[in-house]
């Protein structure tokens, strides 16, 4: 925060809040890592974290141990072999999407993989769904 930022002008600035960019275009504000229950789509646990950290940060924070169910769903960008390998130690199911590079495009057999982890997971972004069509600013 500026120094020279009057009392009234801080009062109305969220000085917690980051900048980050995703895909070329810059985003203010913080981030929300959420797991949520495939089940009956409700959000288990939340992190909120300024927007300017990684969301792999959070991965373990919002698994919920209380959960019955011991599957892992998670997209492409949490794929981290320690990780997975500590998981697994620990009794959990990983189902973690694959990505290609440039110079390599995923197989076939990854690409099934994919899809069947996409299904699941997308229940979960229904939970998401909901909270955008409330104007995405309310939190149950």
């Amino acid at each position: 925060m500026p120094a020279d930022w009057a009392p009234a002008k801080r009062r109305q600035k969220n000085v917690e809040a980051r900048w980050t960019k995703k895909h070329g275009k810059s985003y203010f504000g913080y981030k929300l890592s959420a797991s949520a229950d495939k089940r009956y789509k409700l959000i288990r646990k939340i992190k909120v974290s300024t927007a300017s950290e990684h969301d792999t940060l959070h991965f373990e924070a919002v698994i919920d141990s209380a959960n019955t169910s011991r599957d892992i769903y998670a997209d492409k960008g949490y794929i981290d072999g320690e990780r997975e390998a500590r998981l697994k130690s620990e009794g959990w199911r990983m189902h973690i999407q694959r990505k290609g590079s440039k110079d390599k495009a995923l197989s076939e057999a990854q690409g099934r993989r994919n899809r069947r982890i996409a299904s699941p997971r997308a229940r979960v972004e229904h939970v998401f769904a909901g909270l955008a069509q409330l104007g995405g600013k309310t939190l149950c």
